[in-house]
């Protein structure tokens, strides 16, 4: 399993759009069989900031999701709305 914790600083104007773009793409790749869990946390002392935890079975997943049409069409607008940094983590 591969953890992607990856971290969103949003721009104030466009948390509406942020969040409604993360939704789609949250539905769209929890439907996907190699994915255990997609779930968006909001910083408790940080309204703008977020972080989305995903798990997924293998890297296979993880490369196969990053190919999807929901994944290459929404993540740049994504990008575009927000700071992001992104890492990758596995069990010990």
């Amino acid at each position: 399993m591969i953890t992607i914790v990856a971290k969103f600083i949003v721009q104030k104007e466009q948390e509406s759009t942020f969040l409604k773009l993360v939704e789609e793409l949250g539905k769209a790749s929890r439907a996907e069989d190699g994915n255990i869990e997609y779930v968006l946390h909001k910083k408790v002392d940080d309204p703008l900031t977020y972080c989305l935890i995903e798990k997924w079975k293998d890297q296979a997943a993880i490369d196969f999701h990053n190919n999807t049409p929901h994944f290459t069409g929404t993540v740049p607008k994504i990008g575009a709305l927000a700071e992001v940094s992104i890492d990758l983590y596995e069990p010990v």
